[in-house]
């Protein structure tokens, strides 16, 4: 189980990072810097990167960087591993211009990343056997419409875990955006406007990433405490904007059924925290679409009170309430919930 939200840290938006990074409890959690910024390079660069590494690195967040060879150039180091010295690195993301050799040097010094999407299996294989800890990164995409695509990042992820290497990726944010184009920083396409708990679980779940940051400099407390319940507990936390008289099944765990079918998922416990029962009269009988939370009606006899939610458009049913609604934002999550996994509807 992933144990927690790594994040990435800007130099140009630090100061308005520097409260929630010393707020939050860092121990040990990631945090992603890169040092080949073009836009963030000044006289007083070399300084302030080494301020904010400083800052980080007491904390007690564990420093990855982007850097190339240039970067060691520039910060006047003897070479990477004087570098990460100097700035309290944990980790090295190799960006470009290493051979295979100086990675797997570089790996019996320090923890390094490679790029996921471009490192081929063979070449894995030889970074795994040459032991120390390497790990694979997918990037991010700041432009819309360039992330990658399901099938690409699931297939890379599987052959690059299978040669024996632990493969990150990246979620966007939902407070603190990054410019210039303030459209997200997903490693997936399909993630670029979903909420950041809702990636993260997919990532997690969906993907079996073993890693993932939030791309963007800013996400929301309440998106970070879902994530976490979800790292520390295994349970998914759904939003779902329930129907007045409906609040009580809110923060209450949930099982998918076993036996639930790929078109919906069926509550285990409906009967159990459901003080409805068999008096739930017809109402709000509406088309059920992607997404809603339903309740059986009397119609059904026996059944009424059974809870269900849909993963797929269901016409109008007069035996069937729609009782709540999943927003679009966190609809990645319903293809998330397992057979036999648990779950719990929390407020909007």
């Amino acid at each position: 189980m992933l144990k927690t939200l790594g994040r990435s840290v800007y130099l140009t938006q630090f100061e308005e990072q520097r409260a929630s990074l010393s707020a939050f409890a860092a121990g040990g959690a990631p945090v992603f810097i890169s040092l080949h910024i073009s836009e963030e390079f000044d006289a007083d660069y070399c300084a302030r990167v080494q301020q904010m590494c400083h800052f980080l690195a007491e904390k007690g967040w564990r420093i990855l960087a982007d850097v190339s060879e240039k970067t060691v150039r520039q910060f006047g180091c003897s070479d990477l591993a004087a570098l990460a010295q100097q700035l309290h690195l944990w980790g090295l993301r190799l960006d470009y211009g290493f051979s295979l050799d100086e990675m797997c040097a570089l790996a019996q010094k320090m923890p390094i990343a490679v790029n996921a999407s471009t490192t081929t299996p063979e070449t894995a294989r030889q970074l795994a056997a040459g032991g120390g800890t390497v790990i694979a990164m997918h990037n991010f995409y700041p432009r819309p419409e360039t992330g990658l695509d399901p099938e690409f990042l699931r297939d890379s992820t599987a052959a690059l875990q299978a040669e024996g290497l632990k493969v990150y990726g990246f979620i966007p944010g939902d407070e603190l955006l990054r410019g210039p184009l303030y459209r997200g920083l997903p490693t997936l396409e399909d993630h670029r406007t979903a909420a950041p708990s809702a990636a993260f679980v997919d990532l997690a779940v969906g993907y079996g990433l073993d890693g993932i940051f939030a791309g963007d400099p800013g996400v929301s407390q309440k998106e970070q405490q879902r994530i976490h319940h979800f790292c520390t507990t295994g349970e998914i936390c759904l939003p779902v904007a329930l129907r007045p008289g409906y609040q009580t099944l809110y923060d209450r765990t949930f099982t998918c059924r076993p036996d639930s079918p790929r078109s919906l998922v069926r509550y285990q416990e409906s009967r159990l925290y459901s003080c409805f029962g068999t008096t739930v009269e017809p109402e709000n009988c509406v088309p059920r679409r992607r997404g809603c939370v339903t309740m059986d009606n009397v119609g059904y006899g026996r059944y009424s009170g059974e809870i269900q939610l849909m993963r797929q458009d269901f016409p109008a049913d007069e035996k069937v309430n729609v009782i709540g609604e999943v927003p679009p934002a966190y609809h990645l999550l319903l293809d998330c919930i397992r057979r036999g996994s648990t779950f719990r509807m929390v407020e909007v």
